[in-house]
């Protein structure tokens, strides 16, 4: 038994890092966390989507193979470690980038999972400036975090993609800040002038146009839901609607005060 299972009850795997299929093909590694509200091993819930917004309901990260029993495990464990034993979690990972598989790759923060927390977040970036011959980038909808905390202090081997279907869109300019949204197919993305990210994932940081569209994901009962919409359009949909609910509400104050 490992010195860190014998201090916290649970395993570390002998890697942290990974490979899904569709970055295994582009050699990119990933960290993976569990999506949105999960009910952890003490039966407390814990949000790992803070901002998430329609996206929640259309993720393809809770359903098929991420809920196998074995891959929802490695997920969580994956989530204690960074969760509550955050300077564990840093020196095992930046111990691991050191390992000459690494060397010149690109690793994918979150193929599910999202920057919970400022004090993950800073985590990650002492993980990246420590690893200056390891590429890392993500999507993100933790908006108002990055510009508050990355924007102007970036590592330079870090880069990242606002993703669109959460709380915070509206603080992204759709005129120039990278971002991507999801479309219903690829026609759809195209005639948006967005670019397609199929070919690679790496597009969504490299693409010459901040503009990056991916086609949603072939899960049937996900694509019904989504319908011809975007994540993004969506998104805004339901914000309208919370803010004509709202200013109802302080209209109706208004009046019987």
């Amino acid at each position: 038994m490992s010195e860190n299972t014998k201090a916290t009850g649970r395993s570390t795997p002998k890697r942290l890092l990974t490979q899904n299929s569709d970055l295994r093909r582009i050699g990119v590694f990933n960290w993976t966390l569990p999506a949105f509200v999960i009910e952890m091993p003490d039966g407390s819930h814990f949000n790992v989507c803070p901002q998430a917004g329609v996206c929640a309901q259309l993720c393809y990260a809770r359903v098929g193979t991420y809920r196998f029993k074995n891959v929802r495990a490695a997920h969580v464990r994956n989530l204690l470690l960074c969760r509550d034993t955050p300077e564990e979690f840093e020196k095992q990972m930046t111990e691991e980038l050191r390992h000459k598989r690494y060397a010149g790759k690109w690793i994918r923060v979150h193929d599910s999972g999202e920057f919970f927390s400022e004090e993950y977040l800073r985590t990650w970036l002492r993980i990246m400036r420590n690893s200056p011959g390891v590429r890392f980038y993500c999507y993100t909808k933790e908006i108002s975090l990055f510009k508050r905390v990355v924007v102007n202090d970036a590592p330079e081997n870090f880069l990242w993609c606002y993703s669109l279907g959460g709380k915070e869109d509206h603080l992204i300019d759709l005129s120039a800040e990278r971002h991507a949204d999801v479309f219903p197919d690829v026609e759809a993305l195209i005639a948006a002038d967005y670019t397609d990210q199929t070919e690679s994932d790496l597009l969504s940081v490299l693409s010459e146009s901040p503009l990056v569209g991916i086609p949603a994901n072939r899960i049937p009962h996900l694509l019904k839901k989504q319908g011809q919409e975007t994540f993004g359009s969506l998104q805004r949909a339901r914000d309208e609607k919370l803010r004509a609910k709202n200013g109802g509400a302080e209209r109706e104050f208004a009046l019987v005060h």
